[in-house]
C-alpha cells in the first residue's frame, strides 16, 4: 500500500501503482455516453491516466485543464481523466469549462479500476475514492511512468508526465 497525506495527514491506498514496464491492468470504465471503454480501446496510442478523487475539487480540476491545454499537441495520445465521479457530474464539468482535449471516464460502476490499479484510498475521510495520481500507458499497453502524489492536496508534476512520453 501506498501512504500518502491529505493535507499533511497520513491516509492509505490500498496498494501500489504498476510498475514502469511492466502490463497495465485492463479497464471497464464508463464514458459521458454510459458506454463502457476498456484499455483494449486505446490500442495502439500512447494513454496519459490523470486520476483523481473528484472533479469538483479545485486541485482535481486543475489537474484536468492543465492536461486539457497539454493534450491539444501530444500526437497520437489521449488522456483519460479518471474518477469515481458519475459520468454527468464529469460531462456538466466539461461543458462548463470548454473541456474537448481529454477525455473522462467513471469507476462508479464497480470500483475495479481504483483497485486494479494499487490507488483506491482505504482510510481516512476519501476512503473509497481514487489518489492522486498519473500513469502513462505505451502503444503495446505497458506502464512507461507512474506518479503517485504524495499529498493529494497537490498537482501532478505535468512536466515530468509529459516527458516521458
Amino acid at each position: 500500500m501506498a501512504s500518502i497525506t491529505l493535507k499533511g495527514n497520513p491516509i492509505e491506498t490500498i496498494g501500489n501503482l504498476p510498475k514502469v514496464g511492466s502490463k497495465a491492468p485492463n479497464f471497464s470504465l464508463v464514458a459521458p455516453d454510459l458506454s463502457h471503454k476498456t484499455l483494449a480501446d486505446y490500442s495502439g496510442k500512447k494513454v496519459i491516466l490523470n486520476i483523481f478523487p473528484s472533479i469538483d475539487t479545485s486541485t482535481c480540476a486543475t489537474s484536468v485543464r492543465t492536461f486539457n491545454k497539454k493534450a491539444a499537441a501530444l500526437e497520437n495520445t489521449i488522456v483519460i481523466c479518471v474518477s469515481k465521479d458519475l459520468p454527468f457530474a464529469q460531462t456538466r464539468f466539461c461543458g462548463a469549462e470548454g473541456i474537448e482535449n481529454v477525455q473522462v471516464l467513471s469507476d462508479f460502476a464497480t470500483g475495479s479500476f481504483g483497485k486494479d490499479y494499487g490507488l483506491e484510498i482505504t482510510t481516512g475521510p476519501l476512503a473509497h475514492l481514487h489518489s492522486r495520481a498519473v500513469v502513462l500507458i505505451d502503444e503495446q499497453g505497458n506502464v512507461s511512468y507512474t506518479e503517485q502524489v504524495s499529498d493529494i492536496v497537490d498537482e501532478p508534476n505535468y512536466e515530468a508526465a509529459l516527458k516521458a512520453i
